[in-house]
Formats: C-alpha cells, sequence, structure tokens
C-alpha cells in the first residue's frame, strides 16, 4: 500500500490542478463588444504555452540535474524525445481545445469540467483495451463503468449551479437606488419651505 501512496498523491494533484485549470482559464473569457468578442480563444492560449515552456523545459532541466540525470537524448535516450513530443503534443491539443470550450461556453466550467474528466477515464480504458487487446480479455464491467461515467458527467453538469459570480444584479443597489430616490422626494417636497421670497 506505501508503494501506492506516493502515485495516488500526484494523481490528486493532477486532480486538483487540472479542475482549478478549467475555472481558471475561464476568467480570460473575451468580453463582447457590440456582439463580437474582444479577443480569441488562442490568445490566452499562448500564455498558457509560455507558462509550460517557464515550468515544463526549464523546471525539467533543472530537475534533471538535482537528480543526477544525463542531458543525453539520443541512442536509447530517444524514447523520451518521441513519446515525451507526442504526450506533449497531445496534452497542447487538449488544452487547445480546453480552453476553446471555456472561451465559447462563457467560462462554463462546471459544464466543461465534467465532460473532460468524464471523458478522459472513458478514452484512457479505450486506449488501454487497444494497446493490451491481444494479451488481456476485457471485462463487460468495463463498459459498465463507463456508462456510469457518462451518467455521472450528465449528472453533475444539469446539478450544479450554473452562471458566474456577480451575474445576477444585487438587490442592494436597488435598495440604495430607493433610498436615495425616496431622500431626493422628500428634499423636494421640503424645498419650498427654505426658498427665499
Amino acid at each position: 500500500m506505501n508503494k501506492m501512496l506516493i502515485p495516488i498523491l500526484f494523481a490528486l494533484g493532477t486532480a486538483v490542478f487540472w479542475g482549478c485549470y478549467g475555472p481558471t482559464i475561464g476568467n480570460a473569457q473575451a468580453p463582447r463588444v457590440d456582439g463580437a468578442p474582444l479577443w480569441s480563444p488562442f490568445k490566452p492560449y499562448v500564455f498558457i504555452g509560455l507558462a509550460y515552456l517557464v515550468i515544463a523545459i526549464i523546471g525539467g532541466l533543472v530537475m534533471m540535474g538535482v537528480k543526477g540525470d544525463s542531458f543525453n537524448f539520443s541512442g536509447v535516450h530517444f524514447a523520451t524525445v518521441k513519446w515525451g513530443f507526442l504526450a506533449g503534443t497531445l496534452g497542447a491539443f487538449g488544452a487547445v481545445c480546453l480552453t476553446t470550450a471555456m472561451m465559447t461556453s462563457k467560462g462554463n466550467a462546471l459544464l466543461v469540467m465534467p465532460i473532460v474528466f468524464g471523458g478522459a477515464v472513458s478514452v484512457s480504458a479505450i486506449v488501454s483495451m487497444i494497446k493490451l487487446h491481444a494479451g488481456t480479455n476485457v471485462s463487460p464491467l468495463m463498459w459498465v463503468g463507463m456508462a456510469l461515467t457518462v451518467a455521472g458527467v450528465v449528472i453533475v453538469a444539469m446539478n450544479t449551479p450554473h452562471g458566474h459570480a456577480g451575474a445576477k444584479p444585487s438587490p442592494e443597489p436597488t435598495v440604495a437606488a430607493e433610498a436615495t430616490t425616496a431622500s431626493t422626494a422628500i428634499e423636494d417636497a421640503s424645498a419650498p419651505e427654505h426658498s427665499s421670497t
């Protein structure tokens, strides 16, 4: 069980970071001017790439040095180039899809994120099934689990409160406006008493 603790903790860390990713990028949604968005989803995507550049490349090289890794990427080490680049490409396309989904849904992370995570689980299962199909039997319970995942995504998306904080006008300004109007009316009514003759 102790051997599984570290991967579970890092998996939970991924869930936390990616779970916050959607709502965070939703803050970059473009305001509309004359019905047209002020910018495209690709403007914040540039800075997502910049963050990857700083954290993944510079951080990766630093941590390679800390771990005493070699900086050789040829020969037997070429697998790290090939599969790392492919994984990064998939991650980048996933990020642009997620960014576009968030922008076009007006930052509705409560709709988009359950689809992303529920769908990712199912896609991962299908990829594993295709990869290992010749050497393993697929349990029918996998399909049941995938169906339950889809049902769970729909239930979560339909029953999570939607909308954005501050989207609805607060009743306080109305009360304040009514109080100001009432105060002005009282002053106007009493104005003739103070007028000079």
